[in-house]
């Protein structure tokens, strides 16, 4: 299974992408979106909203289940990826492109820092 090495991961499957600019995209892995099968709801956060490390922030929901999604870090929401409204299926398609959740600026960058590498989340988490 794909882990990017470029990316950042939790524990509970939420992989965060350094933007180069003070923000972190976050999405959910691709081991993740497989468990929860052919997503058909995302209910996104609101922009604005402050977020703890672990917080439920996003839920999705699948032919199987509905889920949360956990803020990877504290930080607040900037943006969410309204495309994912009428095509949640692009987590399925691609976790780690298009079917992005949300962006964020973290309170201390040295969370992500904190988080997973590739190797680490493949050896654990995200082993199959």
């Amino acid at each position: 299974m794909e882990h990017p090495a470029d990316l950042r991961y939790t524990a509970s499957h939420e992989w965060l992408r350094d933007n180069g600019d003070g923000t972190v995209t976050v999405g959910i892995t691709a081991h993740a979106q497989e468990a929860l099968g052919e997503l058909v709801y995302v209910e996104l956060p609101e922009p604005g909203r402050r977020v703890v490390a672990g917080e439920p922030c996003v839920v999705v929901e699948s032919t199987k289940a509905a889920s949360d999604v956990y803020a990877p870090a504290g930080g607040e929401i900037l943006a969410v990826n309204a495309a994912l409204t009428d095509a949640p299926q692009l987590v399925n398609e691609a976790p780690y492109a298009d079917g992005w959740l949300f962006r964020m600026t973290l309170d201390d960058p040295a969370q992500r820092d904190a988080l997973l590498s590739a190797a680490d989340y493949a050896d654990g988490p995200g082993a199959s």
